[in-house]
């Protein structure tokens, strides 16, 4: 584990910038690329050989309203109803000054990165996310989160935006609410300073620390981690020891819908299409429409901890426009047959269970577990997919202001010139895993990164 460390400045530095950027997911990635608009000398240091993050293991789909791209599919939507959105599936426990910035900015930030970058933004047409009122999740043609870091690495490249990869930020350099540079750690055990006029910390949350997991959400710490195991919480331990506030270290992302052995997320678009969920006696246990991340609790909570999601081939043909499906079924982890029957022998579930459990959606009005139904019965062939519940990513973090994305001193006032943003952020999911709305975590990151890189 990381143990980020505070000291005072050196009289010197191996290098000097006027802008730090410590992460480069796609929060880093973002910053970097406003930073350099505005005029801005910017170093973005990375501790992987690569740049990935959590970003790279998601669906890379943000959400955003009233954009040009929704315009154009004939979509009308807005700030003030993506902001209700966010605020009805958090139970109001976020501050609305941050959910006012992140649903008014998203649009400008998609728009900005289609215009500005091209990046080959198009809206999810086809079916609906949870909580989400409109069809606002864009996403670029595989709908994978690493081809979204693929095509902003290249931007930064294309800019000749200094990009240095396995350095990993060790030490910040600090004095009251001013920060002065980081100490960078080589893999080769030796170490660079650099000064910097201001820093932004895109460094991820802290899902990859069990220790902060179990101290801060034990509900999910037996979780399968489906994370990037950088997210060790070092602007959370930076934070507290400077003095900043943290808020809403309870909040996560989780998933259930993950294909248990093989470890590839299943869209949720195979339950909101129609599909629902049994655990190992065939029995459905849940309300799925609830969320994929509120599904972690309720999948782990079934014998073994696993569950299958079983829907149709109607559904699975949408589900493919997703690269980590078409994984999936390359891989064998989809189960198809023609038959309740078959389908029950191929997952070993017990045939009148199942036949009870395709049997429970009603005409109309909501099922036993409350769940509406508003999609067309399931039809052979029928399909399924072992799965279990994961932690994605946590949603707590240091405490902003949302017009600057600086740091928030817990005695009162901001730092002078210490920012965070994405994961290192406080989010806007509330205080548990029930207020995650989809594409949450991406919003942070591509918005707040966007306004730390330009303020």
């Amino acid at each position: 584990m990381a143990n980020p460390d505070l000291a005072a400045p050196p009289e010197t530095y191996d290098v000097e910038v006027q802008t730090l950027i410590i992460g480069a997911g796609a929060c880093g990635l973002v910053a970097a690329l406003a930073a350099h608009e505005m005029g801005q000398e910017v170093l973005l240091v990375e501790a992987d050989p690569l740049p990935s993050g959590s970003t790279a293991l998601s669906a890379g789909l943000i959400p955003a309203a009233g954009t040009s791209i929704q315009r154009a599919a004939g979509i009308e939507d807005s700030p003030d109803l993506f902001a209700a959105d966010i605020q009805k599936k958090a139970h109001d426990e976020n501050d609305p000054a941050l959910v006012k910035a992140l649903a008014e900015g998203a649009a400008t930030v998609i728009d900005w990165l289609a215009k500005t970058h091209a990046l080959p933004f198009s809206v999810v047409d086809d079916f609906d996310y949870p909580g989400h009122s409109r069809r606002r999740m864009h996403g670029l043609p595989t709908r994978a989160g690493a081809e979204l870091v693929d095509a902003l690495r290249a931007r930064v490249d294309a800019l000749q935006i200094p990009l240095v990869c396995d350095r990993r930020a060790v030490t910040l350099f600090a004095e009251g609410p001013h920060v002065f540079g980081a100490k960078l750690a080589l893999p080769d055990g030796s170490f660079e300073t650099v000064g910097a006029g201001r820093i932004i910390l895109a460094c991820n949350g802290f899902g990859g620390n069990r220790k902060m997991v179990m101290a801060h959400m034990p509900e999910i710490e037996n979780a399968l981690w489906f994370g990037h195991d950088g997210n060790r919480g070092e602007a959370v331990t930076w934070g507290r020891k400077l003095g900043a506030r943290t808020a809403h270290l309870s909040a996560y992302q989780g998933h259930g819908n993950v294909a248990y052995p093989h470890g590839i997320l299943i869209t949720w678009a195979v339950i909101t299409q129609g599909g629902f969920q049994v655990n190992t006696k065939g029995e459905r246990f849940w309300d799925e429409s609830q969320g994929y991340s509120e599904a972690a609790r309720a999948v782990l909570a079934q014998p073994g901890g696993v569950a299958w999601t079983i829907f149709d081939d109607r559904i699975a043909a949408i589900a493919r426009q997703f690269e980590d499906f078409k994984n999936a079924e390359a891989q064998g982890a989809i189960v198809q047959t023609e038959s309740i029957e078959d389908l029950a022998s191929a997952c070993d579930l017990p045939v009148e269970a199942l036949r009870q459990a395709f049997a429970a959606k009603p005409e109309q009005g909501p099922d036993g577990f409350g769940r509406n139904w508003d999609s067309p019965p399931l039809a052979p062939p029928y399909c399924a997919v072992k799965v279990t519940g994961a932690l994605f990513h946590t949603q707590g973090g240091l405490d902003i202001d949302p017009g600057s994305a600086l740091v928030k001193r817990a005695e009162g006032g901001l730092f002078e010139n210490l920012y965070a943003a994405g994961g290192a952020a406080v989010g806007v999911s509330g205080k548990s895993d029930s207020g995650y709305l989809s594409g949450n975590g991406l919003l942070a990151a591509t918005v707040l990164g966007y306004i730390a890189g330009r303020h």
